[in-house]
């Protein structure tokens, strides 16, 4: 049985290959993909959905754009990290696929409210839609089987010191969903770090010999070129697939149930997240948190996610 399954996302280069993941595997059923403000506005976040979908050839999946702000305080995107379009790299001609007429989190709400079964939410940007469908709808928390979030650390962050870019983004968001009593899955930097788009996985994108895969790889090279420019990186890290891949197939990652709580209100350590791994504070663990990748059945998975699609 394949598990029915919602993508929440901002692309974003890693954004883009977590969507052809989520497409492409026959354990996910993908009922929708929608957009949030974080790698880019909205409006690029969106557009960048149905270039990725236009591409691939997923045509039947509704897109739908959310929210273009967090729930308080100022939008900071990654425009350093992903370019201007928010998709830099290659050159996308103008998308076939329509975006949907109804907002992000009332797609999201039907999905839910139509499903046979509980469906499956995988976030990879900022929680904002994720939290604005709890505030309107805290009922739809019986109809979620699970939260799978590609965002914290245990450790280190990427956008401050201390704070990785989707959860700073919208901390107050993140804190509300983690109270919200769903299951949640943590796969944070110290997990997706191990993700790394070594020469050897651009090579087998481009060996693929079609469209699809060079375009992966000519996402990946510019992805990497940010990388060693703003943190020394050898290789970019693979986020936002590595929690589609979890749900795909759990021994891709290994967990651990952790209390988890995020810091708001912090002048330097704001949007990280206090995973306290050795139970230094008494508190009741409330998500499971990945620690390690097994590295060669991620790309297993990711490399044939883009080999289906390109020949499809």
């Amino acid at each position: 049985m394949s598990t029915p399954l919602i993508l929440d996302c901002d692309p974003g280069h890693d954004d883009a290959l977590a969507i052809m993941l989520a497409a492409a595997h026959p354990a996910v059923d993908l009922k929708a993909i929608t957009t949030v403000a974080g790698n880019q506005t909205l409006d690029k976040t969106t557009l960048n959905a149905r270039r990725v979908c236009t591409l691939a050839g997923i045509t039947d999946v509704p897109v739908a754009a959310g929210c273009d702000r967090p729930l308080s305080g100022v939008l900071e995107i990654a425009a350093d990290v992903h370019g201007e379009s928010g998709l830099d790299g290659p050159v996308f001609g103008p998308p076939t696929v329509p975006l949907a007429e109804e907002h992000a989190v009332d797609l999201m709400h039907r999905v839910l409210v139509e499903g046979s079964e509980p469906t499956t939410i995988v976030a990879v940007g900022p929680l904002t839609n994720v939290a604005t469908l709890l505030r309107r709808h805290p009922e739809d928390v019986s109809r979620i089987r699970e939260l799978v979030v590609m965002g914290g650390s245990t450790s280190r962050g990427n956008h401050t010191p201390y704070a990785e870019f989707n959860i700073y983004v919208d901390p107050e968001a993140a804190a509300e969903v983690l109270a919200s009593g769903l299951p949640i899955t943590f796969h944070g930097l110290n997990v997706t770090h191990q993700a790394l788009v070594t020469p050897d996985v651009v090579a087998r994108f481009r060996g693929m010999g079609t469209q699809l895969g060079e375009v992966c790889a000519e996402l990946m090279t510019f992805f990497a070129s940010t990388y060693r420019r703003l943190w020394d990186f050898p290789a970019p890290p693979l986020h936002d697939p590595v929690a589609v891949a979890y749900v795909i197939d759990r021994s891709v990652v290994d967990c651990v149930r952790a209390p988890v709580r995020i810091e708001v209100e912090g002048a330097h350590t704001r949007g990280a997240t206090v995973v306290d791994l050795h139970g230094r504070m008494g508190w009741a663990p409330n998500a499971d948190v990945g620690l390690t990748l097994h590295r060669d059945r991620f790309w297993e998975l990711m490399t044939g996610a883009v080999e289906h699609l390109g020949r499809a």
